[in-house]
């Protein structure tokens, strides 16, 4: 049955969560901020680029669970299903990242990973343990997230996103002016964001939202979960895997340190237009199996006017009034970072392309097509990357080229999964 929604429809589910992702990127703006304002602050940035990048390997694989529980959690047993197997994954991840605070693992892999030692290879492995416990609170944040998405409450998941950011600017503004330690201000304001936001969001699951029972209050099973998550969970973690590849060629080259710094504001930066696009999933799992063409017209024109958005911010002189006035970013990062961003205007197109059939294969539950292409996505980031530093043309602004490149390769093989899939009869018929 056709239950198509004017565009106004989708504009007020949608909005809310366009503006939960920039108020969660805007906790990166400001911890950017902070570390642009600390002594030897591009060694800060830098630092933490690595360090942030190591530990998302593990908590990236989460990211996909707020649609996961969208989909899946549609009775009471579903959802007790879907919880039990949420902290089994958070639990089983976080061992990892535990172990890499050992010196005997965790000093030879990070120096092997990215050439580093001395006080930066331990300010790496410092920032890595103090942020592991946060694994498990982002693993249960993101299914209360999706049980608040799936009854349709997205205004609630914006406030608690505002919530959580109040509480990371917080404690910032205290640690940086009380003097502590980069590392331990960050790390401290994440933990204590996260719990924050953990409360909230359970209290407002289970007092305020009534999720509903839907195709008759299926039960499903632990195996159908485990089906569902690990093309998902592979495709997150292969993403957060893209800028280590990619910064282990950099940090390979003289005097790599301005140049990480340039990327990790970049591509923190770009995040703010891409981050509005990943906001299609939670549409399209919410209502793409009963308006595909609706969707598909919303999204063509949300598109566009952030492409558009992207475009003025970038080319004009507002990037470099934010990223110099407002994140603090020095004389010899500036540059690089505007170039990496102009490079980066490409990808939002990009996204949403492969935004719309990571839709269609987490809709048809058949989500085996997003872990391919976010393997191959990587494989294109390690070979491209690998010829340009052989070649001796690797920099901060063909690195950036790198990662657009990585994204389309994984959209191509997307698109060319879901056809399969459907031909072979293993998902719904639904026409890309």
């Amino acid at each position: 049955m056709n239950t198509a929604k004017p565009i106004r429809g989708y504009w007020a589910f949608y909005w809310p969560l366009a503006l939960t992702g920039l108020v969660s990127l805007l906790g990166n703006q400001i911890q950017n901020a902070t570390l642009a304002r600390y002594p030897n602050a591009t060694a800060e940035l830098a630092t933490f680029a690595l360090a942030a990048g190591v530990y998302h390997l593990f908590d990236a694989a989460l990211i996909f669970i707020p649609q996961m529980t969208v989909v899946l959690a549609t009775s009471r047993a579903a959802r007790c299903v879907c919880r039990r197997f949420v902290l089994l994954v958070g639990a089983v991840l976080t061992i990892p990242v535990l172990l890499l605070a050992l010196p005997a693992v965790g000093a030879p892999a990070l120096r092997a990973a990215f050439n580093v030692d001395g006080p930066t290879l331990a300010a790496v492995r410092l920032y890595v343990t103090l942020l592991a416990p946060n694994i498990v609170l982002a693993a249960l944040r993101n299914y209360y997230m999706g049980l608040i998405v799936q009854a349709k409450k997205t205004r609630l998941v914006t406030l608690f996103n505002v919530l959580y950011l109040a509480a990371v600017l917080l404690v910032l503004a205290i640690g940086f002016h009380a003097g502590w330690r980069a590392v331990i201000t960050l790390a401290l304001a994440q933990g204590v964001a996260s719990v924050a936001h953990l409360v909230a969001l359970f209290w407002a699951a289970t007092r305020v939202v009534q999720s509903p029972e839907r195709d008759g209050g299926e039960s499903i099973g632990y195996r159908e979960v485990y089906d569902f998550f690990w093309p998902v969970a592979l495709t997150s973690v292969m993403f957060s895997l893209s800028r280590p590849i990619i910064y282990s060629f950099l940090g390979r080259l003289e005097n790599p340190q301005p140049i990480i710094a340039a990327m990790r504001v970049g591509f923190d930066f770009a995040m703010i237009f891409h981050n509005l696009l990943n906001q299609f999933r939670h549409l399209f799992v919410t209502f793409g199996a009963e308006d595909l063409a609706g969707v598909r017209r919303f999204m063509g024109l949300v598109t566009t006017a952030v492409v558009g958005a992207m475009v003025v911010v970038v080319f004009t002189p507002v990037s470099s009034f934010i990223l110099q006035e407002l994140i603090g970013v020095g004389a010899e990062v500036l540059t690089m970072t505007r170039q990496v961003l102009m490079v980066m205007c490409l990808l939002p197109v990009v996204v949403a392309f492969r935004n719309y059939f990571h839709g269609i294969a987490m809709v048809q539950r058949h989500t085996g097509p997003m872990g391919a292409g976010a393997v191959g996505r990587n494989a294109a980031t390690y070979l491209v990357s690998l010829a340009l530093f052989s070649l001796g043309w690797l920099n901060h602004a063909t690195a950036a080229a790198t990662l657009v490149a990585g994204f389309l390769a994984e959209s191509l093989v997307v698109v060319l999964g879901t056809r399969v899939a459907r031909r072979d009869g293993r998902s719904c018929a639904m026409e890309p």
